[in-house]
């Protein structure tokens, strides 16, 4: 009995440990989203490499955390104007750069990718990762429309593979996705719900379903908005303020579209359609289509169900 307690608990503490292991965080892609990732990972104690193509790109993205992180403090340490500045200089000193993933990954426990919405390109670079992390590290995408388990594949690490979705703009956005296929295990799926409270986020969980939660909802709404339009039942304007005022949400379906952006919006849905082409709700939209063809992309260019003035 003496030695069968010694071993659950060497488990238990094995296990513990293994969930508590994220101190290094890698990430790959400096955009808005990994940017993002970045400075609420790195505010909240992780030390954070940042991942990117060239060193141009990596100090723009410096630069922006920067300026969020002054944003922050200024509301958070409103009262206290060192104590917001060291609260800066701290999380910037806990912030590195680099241009070779395989290096970056030397030390991580946790690597998070948020570059492209192209499978071949993450598989490719998720191959990469897999020769040059340690056995620990865990992977995970943030990506928003594409399976999980098809970026996991390129790995012989799915038991150590899931989702982290987080939300645009990422320090503000408090919801934070955490996905997992059938092969992620229990301390992987812990470890990555754990680092989702660690960063302030309030998590859900779910499996690998197109578009997750938010998204699954949220694109067919906007879809079946298109298809009212096409059939000639309401117009752009009336739809959105039928929804702000009747549902209330804080935008209406074409306004959110042309925030998103139309070119998006026709990737995720087209993706969708091809993985399952008899789906009702994940059919292409004519007039979205036309649009995107266009270059009527929504607020980016200026014009999408709506002209934006520059």
């Amino acid at each position: 009995m003496a030695f069968a307690a010694k071993i659950i608990t060497r488990s238990l503490s094995t296990s513990a440990t293994r969930q508590a292991a994220i101190k290094h965080v890698t990430v790959i892609g400096s955009g808005l989203m990994g940017a993002g990732i970045a400075q609420v990972a790195a505010q909240s104690g992780h030390t954070v490499t940042v991942v990117d193509m060239t060193d141009e790109i990596l100090q723009k993205a410096k630069g922006s955390i920067q300026k969020s992180l002054a944003r922050v403090a200024k509301k958070k340490f409103a009262d206290d104007p060192s104590g917001g500045e060291t609260f800066v200089k701290e999380t910037m000193g806990r912030l590195h750069m680099a241009t070779d993933p395989k290096q970056a990954v030397g030390s991580a426990d946790l690597v998070v990718e948020a570059i492209v919405e192209n499978l071949e390109i993450k598989q490719t670079l998720f191959s990469l990762l897999d020769e040059n992390a340690p056995q620990h590290t865990i992977f995970a995408s943030n990506t928003s429309s594409l399976p999980i388990h098809d970026i996991a594949i390129s790995t012989k690490r799915l038991d150590r593979f899931g989702g982290l979705h987080f939300f645009n703009p990422v320090p503000v956005m408090k919801l934070l996705e955490v996905i997992r296929i059938p092969e992620t295990s229990d301390d992987t799926f812990n470890s990555l719900m754990g680092f989702g409270k660690a960063v302030g986020k309030v998590t859900v969980q779910c499996k690998d379903t197109p578009g997750f939660i938010v998204n699954r909802l949220l694109l067919p709404y906007m879809i079946e908005s298109v298809r009212m339009l096409e059939r000639g039942d309401a117009s752009v304007r009336d739809i959105d303020t039928a929804m702000k005022l009747g549902a209330g949400y804080p935008m209406g379906p074409f306004e959110l579209c042309d925030y998103v952006g139309l070119d998006t919006t026709k990737f995720i849905i087209d993706g969708w359609h091809k993985k399952h082409p008899e789906h009702p709700l994940f059919q292409p939209s004519p007039m979205l289509d036309k649009l995107v063809a266009e270059g009527k992309l929504g607020m980016k260019t200026g014009e999408g169900f709506y002209k934006h003035g520059k």
